[in-house]
């Protein structure tokens, strides 16, 4: 369980980092990368929430 929650506060602060960085210095150079990070960042939550919830129901039931 502690593996999956690190990961999971990684990828929510890589993906929370990513929207920051977009809009808030890479639009000043690129609109368009700022879109594709957008875009990239998006993405990233469902996974870290398959990442937080694998194997929930076979491992970890004392936690």
């Amino acid at each position: 369980m502690r593996r999956r929650r690190i990961a999971y506060g990684i990828m929510m602060a890589v993906c929370l980092t990513l929207f920051v960085l977009a809009w808030a210095v890479v639009r000043r150079f690129s609109p368009a990368a700022a879109v594709a990070m957008s875009v990239v960042a998006m993405v990233i939550p469902p996974f870290a929430a398959v990442v937080a919830n694998w194997n929930i129901d076979r491992t970890d039931r004392r936690d």
